[in-house]
């Protein structure tokens, strides 16, 4: 099989649903719903392989031809939520279950997309991950994650990295604020470095999601503008939710000279399940993706669990779990110990 093909029919397939979803309503609404969540958490139960990472001297044209298709559906699944949730006229339990259904998609699909994107060195498919991003009302994590998390990830100066015993509902405005700021400060500092002078991206981001605001209220109405705002909102949790997963708890050493110890495998949680893995871009296996931000998706590769921590369940499952304080600290801080002590063991 070629690498790309589960890629495509794992993150493709919901596009369609939730289209048809907006489009017509009935039961394609709870197919979607049901696709999103308890199809890909049964999948992921039901898979046990875990593929290996595509060949590394290998071209990957059509990796890229996903995300671009990817990207450019999440903008034609947007405005068609948007009418269908702002003019609809639909029952409660339809409208929330499409609302649900199409949020879950642009947090973990188009999210996870618009990461990869980000990390292209093509111009076109970076700036269609950074309008993504804008479209989400989160166009700063471009600048914040880049030059940011991928500098500081796993130490108390990356604002997108949990500290342990930190609950998710302490961790996200500190990390939505922090990444603001901080990536508006390397931006002024990298123009400053060049000698350019001029606006930072961060002009784009704000006037930009205003635009996009606006265009929802032109075409919509105040519904429109109010649908996109809570389909941005429920969407940047998601996004934020996987940041505090993925780093919960990990801390890097300092050396004497006050610098961090390079990035490696143990400083991101992993995950090994199939499904939610292809339908994600591999965004789980993340300590090779923070090892080689460039490497495209099919490409990583899932560390053994000696080398890396590997997350007690599926990436949206432990996002779930999150939500619960007392559970998730149950749970992930005895994951945290157990991998302390692991590590603690081998040195």
């Amino acid at each position: 099989m070629h690498p790309v093909r589960a890629f495509a029919a794992a993150s493709l397939t919901p596009v369609a649903l939730i289209a048809l979803a907006a489009l017509f309503g009935g039961g394609w609404i709870w197919a979607a719903l049901v696709y999103m969540t308890l199809f890909a958490f049964a999948m992921d139960q039901l898979i046990a392989r875990i593929d290996p990472p595509a060949d590394p001297m290998r071209e990957l044209p059509e990796a890229d031809w996903l995300s671009a298709t990817l990207a450019l559906a999440h903008f034609v699944l947007l405005v068609l939520v948007i009418r269908a949730l702002a003019t609809g006229g639909l029952p409660l339990a339809r409208w929330l279950a499409l609302y649900v259904a199409a949020a879950l998609f642009f947090g973990q699909v188009s999210n996870s997309n618009a990461h990869e994107l980000i990390h292209r060195t093509s111009r076109r498919l970076f700036t269609l991950g950074k309008w993504v991003y804008i479209s989400l009302l989160f166009g700063h994590h471009t600048s914040a994650h880049n030059k940011v998390h991928h500098r500081f990830a796993a130490s108390e100066d990356d604002p997108n990295t949990a500290r342990p015993g930190e609950s998710f509902y302490s961790f996200a405005p500190r990390a939505w604020k922090g990444s603001f700021v901080k990536g508006y400060q390397m931006e002024r500092e990298d123009i400053r470095r060049r000698g350019t002078g001029g606006a930072t991206p961060y002009v784009t981001y704000v006037l930009g999601a205003l635009g996009l605001l606006a265009l929802s209220g032109l075409a919509f109405g105040w519904a429109g503008i109010a649908v996109h705002l809570l389909l941005a909102a429920y969407a940047q949790i998601q996004l934020l939710l996987s940041d505090y997963v993925q780093h919960y708890g990990l801390q890097r050493a300092r050396r004497d000279d006050g610098r961090l110890e390079p990035i490696g495998p143990a400083h991101s949680w992993n995950s090994r399940h199939w499904f939610t893995s292809h339908m994600m871009l591999n965004a789980p296996r993340h300590s090779d993706h923070h090892a080689h931000p460039a490497r495209p998706y099919p490409q990583l590769e899932l560390h053994d669990r000696t080398e890396a921590p590997i997350l007690p369940s599926t990436l949206p499952a432990m996002g779930m779990l999150a939500l619960l304080p007392r559970q998730w600290r149950r749970v992930m801080d005895r994951a945290l110990a157990r991998w302390q002590a692991r590590q603690g063991a081998a040195t």
